[in-house]
């Protein structure tokens, strides 16, 4: 069953100048991103630094406002919904931010970061507050006394745990996680993903995983969704991304991973230039001025590739990748399910 339905995601920051201060352009730093989130599922979320990533998951919980586009939860439009109503929805909708450090505030105590979720939506008060705070930090992993401690009295996997059980402390259905790990060391990064898992299965939470480690996605992610400038140009079940990439961003991507062995021989594919400016995308697709893809043409830099059906439960923004040539109907036999309504599946041809 969806949980998560998001429909044509925009987020653009305005460009002012001049000394009226006038719009002269905008940042896209979210472009046109549709996906969808079942329950219990978790559905990463990867690209380089400045892809829109972390934008995309804030304007989802309406952190920051969206442009445009369409966010349903549970059935509920979150962009309708005015204050209240939308505080109230946040319960079922959490965080857990990138940074261990600044994300909790250094003059509360633990207990109280983790019971101040509790208090503004009343679901416990006084000892009953208190012994749920002592259950969520004995759940990630940490013990009842810490309550009483400060933030700098803890290392980054700790802090990261606080911040996990404050997440969970209102009962949520879905948690973005905004780079859990990327602060944290290669050990603790284990102990933080192991935990995230042990909670999902406890908890039958739904995880929005935003990563750039795509070895760390591997292992937590059902599906994989790969975003280059402010797109979404791959997105597949993580097994099948990870065998057989389509897009050629995606395939470089995978090509950087470290393997754990000083003998294996792998063909890394580097990348000309930099990330374009999202102020000034490129026209086409946006990954064309540095795209590998041998059959590049002009027509790359003309036309913008729809994200399309091209094997079973596998879409590609990449006009050079031909689609399957099974139906829509035969797909559906052999167990694909229905893309987003914006993507229209490729049909067989005479």
């Amino acid at each position: 069953m969806t949980l998560l339905s998001v429909r044509d995601l925009t987020k653009h920051f305005p460009i002012t100048g001049g000394v009226m201060r006038r719009v002269i352009g905008a940042v896209r730093a979210v472009d046109g991103i549709s996906f969808d989130v079942a329950q219990g599922e978790t559905l990463g979320l990867v690209g380089e630094s400045g892809c829109g990533k972390t934008t995309a998951g804030r304007a989802i919980l309406r952190l920051i406002e969206p442009t445009s586009g369409e966010i349903f939860f549970d059935g509920t439009d979150v962009r309708a919904l005015a204050k209240e109503p939308l505080r109230k929805l946040r319960r079922k909708m959490q965080i857990v931010f990138q940074d261990p450090f600044s994300s909790l505030n250094p003059r509360m105590t633990v207990g109280a970061s983790v019971r101040e979720g509790l208090t503004i939506h009343k679901l416990a008060e006084g000892s009953a507050a208190d012994a749920r705070v002592r259950q969520l930090l004995e759940e990630v992993g940490l013990r009842a006394e810490h309550a009483t401690r400060y933030p700098h009295e803890f290392s980054g996997g700790q802090r990261q745990r606080v911040g996990i059980a404050r997440a969970l402390a209102v009962e949520p259905k879905f948690i973005v996680c905004d780079e859990p790990v990327s602060a944290l060391d290669v050990s603790v990064q284990a102990q933080v993903i192991n935990l995230l898992q042990d909670l999902q299965r406890a908890h039958g939470l739904a995880y929005l995983f935003i990563a750039h480690d795509l070895s760390v996605v591997e292992h937590i992610a059902d599906r994989v969704a790969v975003m280059y400038l402010g797109r979404i140009v791959e997105l597949a079940r993580a097994d099948e991304l990870y065998a057989m990439p389509l897009m050629p961003y995606t395939q470089a991507l995978l090509s950087a991973i470290p393997v754990p062995d000083p003998d294996a021989k792998r063909e890394r594919i580097v990348l000309r230039g930099d990330v374009p400016s999202p102020a000034n995308p490129p026209s086409g697709c946006p990954f064309h001025p540095r795209c590998q893809h041998p059959q590049k043409d002009a027509a790359c830099s003309a036309i913008v590739p729809p994200l399309e059906l091209k094997e079973p439960n596998h879409w590609a923004a990449c006009i050079k990748q031909l689609p399957t040539r099974i139906s829509w109907e035969e797909q559906q036999s052999a167990g694909a399910t229905r893309p987003p309504e914006r993507i229209v599946p490729v049909r067989a041809t005479a």
